[in-house]
């Protein structure tokens, strides 16, 4: 009879002790399979090999940090979610190669990552790292966040980011070095972007270090620097881009390298982009890089269904090896200037002027969707248009 007593009493001691760990009472963190822990007060850490988080929508995440995913590890952003950051560089989400994140959004309830200070430059901002080719060499290191990129699987996976803002990202390490909202180096087609809306950033929205990935329904406005930016041998197919200037932020609406160091170096920057309309400040404004495409240092590139609204300048074409691809290599098909003071320039590596009249065709499009009008797959999950 002692004996069952003391069973029971050590039988409820252990039921309570397991009842505690297993509550869900506790606000300080979200965990899931793995030993990482969400705190939403404090979101930060890594997420290594083996972690699978998933975060709450109902709570708002403060980004205190930085957040990487490392390999093997994944990260799950379901709809609504918000995350906040105000930490400058020190604050930023990045996936190292092998990692994943999938940002769930949807248009009623996207996910958006913003800080408490309005304002361009106050957190770091979202960066991907692959091992998709690049021609900077087998493998680097990304600029900001040190993390490896490159390599050679074409359709490696580093996750989904759909229906979602980043905002005021762009934080600067120095005048040479800072964040973009949207990084991302060496990425592989096995990844899916789309819905994709770059708000107010420091630098360039979204920016192409090599890689093979492709996008859908981007929309990059008011950044300080270009909207669009890709280099290191980027190839990829994308439809429906669409950006907007602000007054006081943003220079070029795209601005597209190869290799600064060795412009035929490949794999050569080559991506298809269908259906893309640029919107700049007028064909008045005076700004140093008032244009609407910067080709250069030995680009390739097939545009098709593109307007360009309100620039000094519609497309400028620099350097022997980017003019060397005219017309099969590099050629914008179905292009309508709105309000563009130029409709092009040319230059070659000496400096010297060269006709690029052949490096597109002049006819009236819906570019984005919409002409120079913002587009109807933009509304609802969008902001500052």
């Amino acid at each position: 009879m002692k004996k069952s007593v003391f069973k029971l009493l050590a039988l409820f001691a252990v039921s309570s002790v397991a009842l505690v760990g297993c509550s869900n009472d506790d606000d300080s963190g979200d965990s899931n399979s793995s030993g990482f822990v969400a705190n939403p007060a404090d979101f930060k850490g890594d997420i290594k090999a083996g972690d699978n988080v998933t975060l709450d929508p109902s709570k708002t995440y403060y980004l205190t940090g930085k957040l990487q995913i490392n390999e093997g590890g994944k990260l799950t952003i379901p709809a609504g979610t918000r995350i906040v950051a105000n930490g400058g560089t020190s604050s930023f989400v990045a996936v190292a190669q092998g990692g994943q994140i999938f940002v769930n959004g949807t248009a009623t309830a996207p996910v958006v990552f913003t800080s408490e200070n309005r304002t361009p430059g106050a957190w770091g901002g979202v960066v991907l790292c692959g091992k998709a080719p690049i021609n900077k060499a087998t493998t680097a290191s990304a600029e900001v966040s040190e993390l490896t990129y490159g390599g050679t699987v074409a359709n490696d996976n580093s996750g989904v980011i759909q229906y979602t803002r980043i905002e005021y990202a762009g934080a600067a390490y120095n005048s040479e070095k800072e964040f973009n909202g949207l990084s991302l180096f060496g990425v592989g087609s096995g990844t899916k972007i789309e819905y994709v809306q770059l708000h107010e950033g420091a630098d360039d929205g979204i920016e192409f270090f090599g890689g093979t990935v492709n996008t859908k329904y981007i929309i990059a406005n008011g950044n300080e620097d270009d909207q669009f930016d890709w280099t290191e041998g980027w190839n990829g197919s994308n439809e429906f881009w669409y950006s907007k200037a602000s007054l006081g932020r943003g220079n070029r609406g795209i601005e597209a390298d190869n290799n600064s160091n060795n412009h035929t170096l490949g794999p050569v920057s080559n991506p298809t982009i269908t259906n893309m309309t640029l919107v700049g400040l007028g064909a008045s404004y005076n700004g140093s890089e008032n244009q609407a495409i910067k080709l250069r240092v030995g680009t390739k590139g097939k545009l098709e269904n593109v307007v360009l609204a309100g620039w000094a300048k519609g497309i400028d074409i620099e350097h022997d090896a980017t003019l060397a691809g005219i017309p099969n290599d590099l050629f914008i098909k179905n292009v309508q200037f709105v309000d563009v003071g130029t409709e092009a320039s040319g230059k070659k590596s000496d400096g010297s002027s060269i006709s690029v009249a052949n490096a597109y065709n002049v006819q009236n499009n819906n570019g984005a969707g919409n002409g120079a009008s913002t587009p109807t797959w933009a509304q609802g999950w969008t902001i500052g248009l």
